[in-house]
């Protein structure tokens, strides 16, 4: 006979009751360890589907995703020029958030050469943009159906493919356009501010004396035009050729073209070293404090269930039971708990994670530890049991 069985048939309904308790909370711990990988599959998120081997930004810069990076678009050329250079492509990002049903909508847009690299990774349903104008693709994560229109800046644009789980270092789900679409959005101004510019662009220039009228008239033309360029890009990515060496191209591109070239190495250690190392220290803080509290409410429970069984045990005592029997009773019924627990709580997570506002990545080495920890945990909590039903005197048996 199993006395730790029997005992949990005999107060079923709190062993019952204790383990799915406890299960919701070893099932928060999973969640944390889900999102804080989540947090680094998001972080590289864009950095792993554009499959670039360098990463050229503004000089003195960490961008285009630690900080603001902005150079002139037509630096892909100079930079396809370079030896170990096999192509070259312009991006631009910027987060935009407008009102959608009267909710804010958030999502980080990507702008990319149609004739390039740097576009939509796969494409889950409909197709990928043909047009220079007008056409978007987006993440599954926006809920956006194909031939659904969403205004931006001056224009409408139409959904025309759909993409996977792409998003930004923040977790917002990504939108493709055009470059030129992206450059319009981010940097073209509507026919008011242009007007107001090119009037002050003209009081500036006639409050020079030195300057003639028709002079001034032909500079506002021209620094007007200069100044409404939407050619301008947050990065140039590039790929290598087969052999090339990756220092020895980055040493031409900063030596020469005087702009950051940022291997993916360089690019991935800003991401989760830089960007999201205070959450990654506040989620494994949590869950060490979780692992904890499960501990001593496993302790808790362990210890009074053994007050309860006090004239059990005694009794047991009394009639020359050995010690490993009483031992093996409140270690089984210890193991038993955390081991329905686990379960419960990677149940729980794992028909619910795809529900979750942040990506959920649960990895099998990381189940496997968690795995190992609360077995762990469970056999020390039940010390403290066992220490109390090794201090119990036969004679109790026989007490009022």
């Amino acid at each position: 006979m199993n006395l730790a069985l029997r005992d949990i048939r005999y107060h079923r309904g709190r062993f019952i009751l204790t383990s799915i308790g406890l299960g919701l909370l070893l099932g928060v711990v999973i969640s944390m360890g889900g999102i804080y990988r989540g947090l680094f599959a998001d972080a590289l998120a864009v950095l792993d589907s554009t499959k670039a081997d360098i990463w050229v930004v503004q000089q003195n810069t960490n961008g285009p995703f630690a900080e603001s990076s902005r150079i002139p678009e037509d630096i892909k050329y100079r930079i396809k020029l370079v030896p170990g250079v096999a192509e070259a492509s312009p991006l631009s990002f910027q987060t935009i958030q407008i009102e959608k049903m009267g909710k804010p909508f958030r999502f980080f847009l990507i702008g990319y050469d149609t004739n390039g690299f740097g576009g939509p990774p796969e494409i889950v349903a409909g197709r990928n943009i043909r047009q220079k104008h007008y056409e978007m693709v987006v993440a599954k994560a926006m809920k956006m159906d194909i031939g659904e229109k969403i205004h931006l800046g001056l224009h409408d644009y139409t959904v025309v493919g759909i993409t996977g789980k792409v998003v930004s270092s923040g977790g917002d789900p990504a939108a493709y356009v055009s470059l030129a679409d992206a450059q319009d959005i981010q940097f073209k101004k509507d026919n008011d501010a242009i007007r107001n510019d090119r009037e002050r662009i003209g009081t500036n220039l006639a409050a020079i004396q030195s300057i003639s009228p028709s002079q001034a008239k032909y500079l506002k033309q021209n620094i007007a035009g200069i100044t409404e360029s939407t050619h301008t890009v947050n990065t140039i990515v590039a790929r290598l050729a087969p052999g090339a060496n990756l220092h020895e191209v980055q040493e031409l591109i900063s030596r020469w073209n005087h702009f950051r070239p940022i291997s993916v190495e360089e690019q991935t250690k800003i991401l989760t070293k830089g960007m999201i190392e205070k959450a990654r220290m506040q989620l494994g803080l949590f869950r060490i404090i979780l692992l904890v509290i499960s501990a001593v409410i496993i302790a808790l429970i362990i210890y009074t269930s053994t007050l309860d069984k006090i004239r059990v045990i005694a009794t047991l005592k009394l009639i020359g039971s050995q010690n490993r029997v009483i031992i093996g009773m409140i270690l089984q019924q210890s193991l038993l708990m955390g081991f329905i627990a686990y379960f419960i709580g990677y149940g729980l997570i794992l028909l619910t994670y795809e529900n979750f506002p942040r990506r959920i990545v649960l990895e099998a080495f990381d189940l496997q530890v968690l795995f190992v920890i609360v077995i762990a945990i469970c056999t020390i909590s039940s010390f403290v049991g066992i220490r109390k039903a090794l201090k119990v005197e036969p004679a109790e048996a026989l007490g009022g």
